[in-house]
């Protein structure tokens, strides 16, 4: 982290001993099929064409053609062996992992030489690779494809990935991945980097509902004007002032960030418990057994704040604690759960029958 993160790249040979891939090719067609899971098809066959999913597996170019990738977002959302893997780069904050995604490849198959705007480590899982690094121009693309394919790239780097190799690639580096041979899988496992739009849009929504800013500009007893184009400094200084009221504190920052970066992805669905347990009745069985997050949810804290797939929660004491504990370990063993009181088990148990919490 202190030599490579956000400056270069570095490359790993054999980064996991006796890796195999945590999802084979059919069972990746098999996701690119259902329509609560992104995935893409992208050829270059006659040029590049990209075709967006739900992908049937029929619509799929046979393995032997060269020059095709199906690429499949948020497989940890659907597989415990998918999501375990991306868990082994929990060594950066949860705030900022987003998901593994898993991409198969013919020979020749890739998306072209492009620029990401995020970090993003590249575990060669079955097949090869060859990535090549370099210049380009994010803004020198070709204006008429469906991808932003740089129309200039000049490559300085050049390796060939077999399965268990890593590429850590920082944002804004120009690279390429060409399969070699065909039956080629990569995990990408990538980082959030959302702009401060997409950050601030919501706290702007959130903050204009405020009672305050339903009230309307008035001006009493205003002179009349000889030059009516000119916009009157008492509207200027009446907006001045709304606008340093809607002044953000830290702690909006921290309410923005966990809300915001809990929220679960668009298209996903967890699966309500067929059998909600009541909260007497969860104590009594996560005493024996212990509890887990599901896969999907997403769980953050800061200071004396917590959230959970968008809700925010505010606490104190070592019951917090062991809920921060939680967000860490995804899971609480049994002896853990003896240290919650009758309050918190109520919560529980809401999430647990919401499918965002089972017993372990």
């Amino acid at each position: 982290m202190r030599k490579y993160w956000q400056r270069r790249p570095l490359l790993v040979r054999s980064a996991l001993e006796d890796f195999s891939p945590p999802i084979g090719a059919q069972a990746l067609f098999e996701l690119a099929r259902r329509d609560d899971v992104e995935s893409r098809l992208v050829t270059s066959f006659d040029g590049w064409d990209l075709r967006r999913g739900p992908i049937a597996r029929h619509r799929l170019p046979p393995r032997g053609k060269r020059g095709w990738t199906l690429l499949v977002q948020g497989v940890d959302l659907h597989d415990d062996r998918a999501a375990a893997l991306l868990a082994r780069f929990r060594f950066v904050a949860d705030a900022r992992l987003d998901d593994l995604m898993v991409s198969y490849a013919s020979d020749g198959g890739g998306v072209g030489p492009h620029i990401d705007d995020y970090d993003v480590f590249l575990l060669q899982a079955q097949g090869q690779r060859r990535w090549r690094i370099g210049n380009g121009d994010r803004n020198d693309v070709f204006p008429e494809l469906p991808l932003k394919v740089l129309r200039r790239f000049e490559p300085e780097h050049e390796w060939l990935l077999g399965p268990g190799d890593l590429l850590y690639l920082p944002p804004g580096l120009a690279h390429e991945g060409t399969a070699v041979g065909g039956s080629c899988l990569t995990c990408s496992i990538g980082f959030r980097a959302p702009t401060w739009r997409e950050l601030l849009e919501p706290w702007f929504d959130t903050t204009s509902a405020r009672p305050a800013f339903a009230r309307r500009y008035t001006d009493p007893g205003v002179a009349p004007t000889s030059k009516p184009a000119r916009v009157p400094g008492t509207f200027i200084d009446a907006a001045l002032a709304a606008l340093l009221q809607a002044r953000p504190t830290r702690a909006d920052a921290r309410a923005m960030l966990l809300t915001l970066l809990t929220e679960p992805k668009a298209g996903v669905v967890f699966e309500r418990s067929r059998r909600p347990l009541a909260a007497s009745e969860l104590r009594v069985r996560a005493r024996r057994r212990g509890l887990r997050l599901d896969r999907r949810t997403r769980m953050l804290y800061s200071g004396a704040s917590l959230a959970i797939n968008g809700e925010l929660l505010d606490g104190a004491g070592k019951e917090l604690a062991l809920m921060f504990v939680l967000a860490d370990q995804r899971e609480l063993t049994p002896q853990q759960t003896t240290a919650l009181g009758a309050a918190w088990w109520g919560q529980l148990g809401g999430w647990h029958a919401a499918g965002w919490l089972h017993l372990a």
